[in-house]
């Protein structure tokens, strides 16, 4: 049973560690930093108190943000950079871009895990974008770019790796999310299992690597398809 939290500021690292456990845990020796769960406490802390007058998320109880929200998005960047640690020239240079960001999820916290890439966040919501701009000054992340606008406005701009998930309208989201990535590049997305067969039949020219459930979830998973050169 998860353990409630009481009147606290920022949330406890230790606890933010356990409960991100089963979504990180080692991958290739990396795993996050101090500073990193630092930026987490911090942004659940800004989440709390954006949501008192922005609907930025449906979940309030911090543990289940934790585990829903950077667990879930953590996961994703594990299997998109699992060598970014030992390795940065890997991603260094490698530009993401993060479909109907909302509250940040998966692009912020897979800035956190790959802190070399360059993101783009896509928010059409005024008010969500500017809590993003917030985000970014309070965990003071740089090479990201934050973006008023629906994605479809963005003709003839592509990114190596284009995220998408939660998002309205995922049948045309997806489509608009393909022609946002560059040849060679991935589409990277946090879906219901229900939804993979959809999508591979919409992008039949994708190659899809098989789907990775993602732990502590019944249906959801993590689908990479690789655009063709």
């Amino acid at each position: 049973m998860l353990r409630p939290l009481y009147n606290r500021d920022w949330m406890d690292t230790v606890r933010i560690t356990e409960l991100l456990e089963p979504y990180v845990g080692v991958a290739n020796g990396q795993r996050l930093t101090t500073n990193d769960l630092q930026s987490i406490s911090i942004y659940i802390d800004l989440l709390n108190r954006w949501n008192s007058r922005t609907n930025l998320t449906a979940i309030r109880n911090e543990e289940e943000i934790v585990t829903r929200h950077f667990g879930e998005s953590l996961f994703a960047a594990r299997q998109l950079f699992p060598l970014c640690s030992s390795v940065p020239t890997v991603v260094k240079g490698v530009e993401v871009a993060d479909i109907g960001s909302g509250a940040g999820f998966p692009g912020v916290p897979i800035k956190l895990w790959a802190p070399e890439i360059s993101l783009t966040l896509i928010e059409s919501n005024h008010k969500k974008a500017t809590f993003l701009r917030e985000v970014a000054r309070a965990l003071t992340l740089t090479d990201i770019n934050i973006i008023n606008v629906r994605a479809e406005a963005l003709a003839g701009e592509t990114f190596d790796v284009v995220t998408l998930r939660a998002v309205e309208r995922f049948d045309a989201t997806l489509s608009i999310a393909a022609r946002l990535v560059a040849p060679g590049g991935r589409l990277t997305l946090l879906i219901g299992s229900a939804q993979y067969g959809s999508a591979q039949a919409a992008l039949p020219t994708f190659t899809w690597q098989d789907p990775v459930p993602i732990p502590r979830s019944e249906s959801r998973i993590v689908a990479l398809g690789s655009r063709p050169e």
